[in-house]
């Protein structure tokens, strides 16, 4: 077997016992989502709820994954997956409980699922950024397929197992087991003796690190693309979940069974689609290109779901639904990864989840409401209108533009032979200027770059960045930055990849003189200014009226230790 093979990462021990714990809990959690489908038909004849079912569950990707996504950069991602899955079983068992004891209805089953969604929310990004720290950079590739290929064997095997067993041993049992299941995933987890890795600088907290993201992601024009895609796809493809269990138990009147095999046609389509088709069409047609073939076969089934009504064409339609999904998720999916900076993975892929599902939860809503309104067949009429007009959206916001993007780092400068003093990693603000003798011919070529530059330092960190022409000196220019403290401004270096190097690199040539542009580092006196002033202004030295202060009156200010005499006065004299 050699290092490409599909199967190498089930070489490493660890990857392998996740692996298995995680297919065989995908597998019940398919089975339980079943069972609860099937429970939710029971106890209403409303299609609304039983399309509402999937709209819940994808919410809480939309409101969690983020903050789950830095929390996964802050603490303990073993902990927090074992905390993630604890929650799973308590929320899967409490589902069992309450069925045994009778007390389900269609709003406590709907709050389950959406506790449900809380958990994988959170668990998502934290499994996603602990692959690499498991697995060898070989292995890496071999682990992503078959994390793929555990989601579509567990769809394939999962729906069918819960609509076999829910007549047999009941919906109540199946929930046991799933959360049974995921106590498996915990104990496979504890297994795993992590090495720490420290990071070369201290990271942000909590609220940096999630305003980061949002920066990222507001000065990357290239991941705007991609997250306007997915969201698109996502808004379509949401028919599909959403309608799927109505069609089957309220137009084609399926057995449990019968239900459980038509969403394992889905995955059956998917197996296909990732072993098969995907390869094939890879080696031939570019990426944007496989999706809009994906989207018009995906089209083609919502148009032939809203004209036939037999059953077994359905389980094809269901197949084919499966491939079109897959085809396009797997090369959106793509795409975002070579969009997104090493640094920044976490947290990135928390957004495009979090859009991703906030885009599949929104159609929810929109699709199961038609469809209770408007009936089935009309609101798949509609659909395929829909999915028409997000081609047509979709055409300039072409994907093939990523395979040319490279995030690989740059080595990182040493700035302390720039400084007179040693600065703390919270001192700051920093401004940062960098001053250009442009000639006046290459002054448009000049600015138009300094649009690239200006986006490259907002989106690694810079709170504000502005260019200034001296109007003293004609075509000189003043570009000045201003980074929240020290250790920001290290972190934005460790940041700057190669391709954004060569961008900064362009602009200095574009300087004239003998030596390159002069660069000035200041920190800010603010908190100084602030502390001098508070003393000043002490009521014990108040002058009368503000209009007394003079600018020599600054000579005057009380020292520190005056200051801190006045405090105390103040502290002492009840009418202070």
């Amino acid at each position: 077997m050699t290092t490409t093979s599909t199967w190498t990462a089930l070489r490493n021990p660890v990857f392998r016992r996740l692996w298995v714990a995680s297919l065989i809990s995908g597998i019940w959690v398919a089975a339980h989502d079943t069972a609860a489908t099937w429970t939710m038909n029971m106890l209403t004849p409303s299609p609304f709820f039983l399309s509402l079912m999937s709209t819940v569950a994808s919410a809480p990707f939309f409101l969690f994954t983020l903050p789950a996504g830095a929390l996964a950069d802050m603490v303990d991602r073993k902990k927090l997956l074992c905390l993630a899955n604890l929650w799973l079983a308590i929320g899967a068992g409490g589902l069992a409980v309450l069925g045994w004891t009778h007390l389900l209805n269609p709003y406590v089953i709907l709050s389950c699922v959406f506790l449900l969604g809380a958990g994988f929310a959170f668990s998502a990004p934290v499994w996603s950024s602990m692959v690499p720290q498991i697995v060898l950079d070989t292995e890496l590739p071999s682990a992503v397929i078959l994390g793929g290929l555990q989601l579509n064997i567990a769809g394939i095997v999962g729906p069918a197992l819960g609509g076999a067993l829910v007549p047999l041993i009941g919906a109540n049992l199946l929930f046991a087991v799933n959360a049974a299941c995921f106590l498996v995933v915990i104990r496979a987890v504890l297994g795993w003796k992590k090495t720490t890795v420290q990071s070369r600088r201290p990271l942000e907290s909590f609220f940096e690190s999630f305003v980061t993201a949002i920066r990222y992601v507001r000065y990357a024009t290239g991941l705007q693309v991609v997250l306007a895609r997915n969201a698109l796809f996502a808004l379509c493809i949401s028919l599909i979940p959403a309608l799927m269990p109505v069609i089957g138990l309220k137009v084609l009147y399926l057995s449990p069974s019968s239900l459980g095999l038509l969403l394992t046609s889905m995955s059956t389509g998917s197996v296909i689609a990732s072993v098969v088709i995907i390869p094939w069409l890879r080696s031939r047609v570019s990426p944007n290109t496989l999706t809009v073939l994906a989207k018009l076969l995906v089209l083609l089934v919502y148009a032939l779901m809203a004209m036939v009504r037999q059953t077994e064409p359905f389980f094809l339609f269901a197949a084919l639904a499966g491939v079109g999904w897959t085809v396009s998720a797997s090369e959106l999916w793509v795409a975002t990864q070579r969009a997104i900076p090493g640094w920044a993975r976490g947290r990135m892929n928390a957004i495009v989840i979090m859009v991703s599902q906030g885009a599949m939860a929104f159609g929810g809503v929109i699709w199961g409401y038609l469809a209770t309104t408007a009936g089935v067949q009309n609101t798949l009429a509609g659909a395929t209108v829909v999915l028409l007009i997000g081609l047509v959206l979709a055409y300039p916001l072409s994907i093939n533009f990523t395979e040319a993007l490279n995030f690989d780092p740059e080595p990182v400068k040493d700035l302390s032979h720039k400084l007179i003093s040693t600065l703390q990693r919270d001192h700051g603000p920093l401004s940062i200027t960098m001053e250009f003798k442009i000639d006046s011919m290459r002054r448009r070529e000049f600015v138009n770059l300094m649009r690239e530059v200006r986006l490259i330092h907002l989106r690694n960190g810079a709170l504000r960045w502005g260019l200034h022409e001296d109007l003293g000196r004609p075509n000189t220019f003043r570009l000045e930055m201003v980074v929240p403290s020290w250790n920001h401004h290290l972190l934005q270096l460790e940041r700057m990849t190669k391709a954004e190097e060569e961008v900064l690199k362009k602009a200095r040539s574009l300087h004239q003189g003998t030596s390159p542009p002069e660069e000035r580092s200041y920190i800010s006196m603010s908190k100084e200014l602030r502390t001098l002033r508070q003393c000043y202004f002490h009521p014990s030295t108040l002058p009368t009226s503000p209009l007394d202060l003079g600018i020599q009156e600054i000579h005057r200010l009380p020292l520190p230790a005056e200051c801190d005499r006045a405090n105390e006065s103040s502290r002492d004299d009840p009418s202070i």
